[in-house]
């Protein structure tokens, strides 16, 4: 693979001339090309949606550009809300998905309606008694513990995270939460990132589709939505790999196909 910078040295030369130094220099060809890639290679799922790591790149002008192409903000802190919330996105378009959360991170994520992501079981009773009630709409965040292998090797080792439920926890959890009055359920699970390999999400995806059968068995919850968490390195030296969204697409329809899930589902 052949890599190119997307401004040339005497481009730099005449910006430098313009802006002082440092300053971050963005490729927005290339951002509206991948946000329209992923876009369009998930389209099999007409639930789809990307929702962007705030925290990754907290600047307003490129979740203005990613707003375009119906992307969502995942959102770790109060200042990743309230970005996004001036950016103008809806709480469908917002994920909260925060660890040793204050109570006035989840209040302003239900104000804003945002999608609460609980990472934690003590976030439970946690939540309900900042704002009063259980949302509607809540998600779980998962930790199968254990390490996570893939052909290359080993990627991660959750079993030594402090994040997310166990096996046990989750489906204790969805119970409660259905008790407490959540009606649409969600699972989210971050085992890996920055992964220069395809097979992470396939993976990823299985694991979690069999999760969603166990807990619709044994909790008769109503799960909406699945949230493939993690990240895609990038190809930094020509040798390194590239990222191949119709791959990882079609092995994930091979794994839904599989379970017989409903392809109208949300993610």
């Amino acid at each position: 693979m052949k890599k190119k910078p997307f401004v040339t040295k005497e481009q730099l030369e005449e910006i430098v001339k313009k802006y002082p130094t440092p300053f971050h220099l963005y490729d927005e060809k290339g951002i509206r090309e991948n946000a329209k890639a992923v876009k369009e290679a998930f389209a099999w799922n007409p639930g789809f949606r990307e929702y962007f790591a705030v925290k990754a790149t907290p600047n307003p002008f490129i979740l203005d550009i990613l707003k375009e192409y119906d992307c969502g903000c995942d959102c770790a802190s109060l200042t990743e809300l309230m970005l996004a919330d001036s950016q103008g996105f809806d709480g469908k378009h917002i994920m909260f998905s925060s660890n040793d959360t204050p109570a006035e991170e989840f209040a302003f994520a239900n104000e804003l309606g945002a999608i609460i992501n609980l990472d934690d079981f003590t976030h439970i009773d946690f939540l309900e008694k900042t704002i009063g009630r259980i949302p509607e709409t809540i998600s779980c965040r998962y930790n199968p513990g254990g390490v996570f292998k893939m052909s290359n090797g080993i990627m991660d080792n959750p079993g030594d995270a402090k994040y997310g439920f166990t096996h046990e926890q989750i489906i204790e959890g969805f119970k409660i939460l259905k008790e407490k009055g959540a009606k649409h359920f969600g699972v989210h699970a971050f085992l890996a990132s920055n992964t220069v390999t395809n097979e992470y999400y396939p993976k990823l995806a299985r694991e979690l589709f069999e999760l969603v059968v166990e807990l619709r068995d044994k909790t008769g919850c109503d799960i909406r939505f699945i949230n493939l968490s993690g990240g895609v390195g990038i190809p930094y030296t020509p040798d390194q790999f590239s990222f191949r969204q119709e791959w990882v697409t079609w092995h994930c329809i091979r794994r839904w196909d599989v379970l017989c899930l409903d392809r109208t589902a949300a993610w």
